[in-house]
């Protein structure tokens, strides 16, 4: 049986996928920068981030939130520990079910969070239309995927 031959992408679709890279890149460049000119490390602020915009009915938990952040259970339990150091976050344990933890923001977590998130709000006033137009223009290709 012959091995599935894989559909070829022209030039314009390599070109396009570049693009889309380099715009998301530039934001999250941005992100780390402003994160750190601010005095947290990059992955703090994406924990406060992702504490504070869970979706409805999400708990705050440690699995919960190593799954938003792509991480693993003990990684996220060190970015937690590190908060919980500077005071920007805290532990505490559900009132149904004690044995559960969640992680919580503090008025400090609060404060850092919308400081950086107001900057990343703007940025993407600036970036994000270049950063829309690539992924639309990916999405919306007819002819990239052609064989080259």
């Amino acid at each position: 049986m012959a091995p599935a031959t894989q559909p070829q992408l022209s030039a314009s679709a390599f070109q396009q996928l570049a693009e889309f890279r380099f715009r998301i890149r530039q934001f999250l460049q941005f992100s780390e920068q402003t994160a750190r000119a601010n005095g947290i490390e990059p992955q703090q602020h994406q924990l406060l981030l992702a504490i504070k915009g869970l979706p409805a009915g999400a708990r705050p938990t440690i699995t919960e939130l190593s799954s938003r952040l792509c991480l693993r259970h003990h990684s996220t339990v060190e970015l937690v520990n590190r908060l919980v150091e500077r005071g920007a976050i805290v532990r505490r344990h559900c009132d149904q079910d004690r044995r559960e933890v969640l992680v919580e923001l503090t008025p400090r977590g609060e404060e850092i969070l919308r400081a950086l998130s107001v900057l990343h709000w703007e940025e993407l006033q600036t970036s994000g239309p270049a950063l829309s137009e690539a992924l639309h223009t990916i999405v919306h290709s007819k002819t990239a995927r052609r064989l080259a």
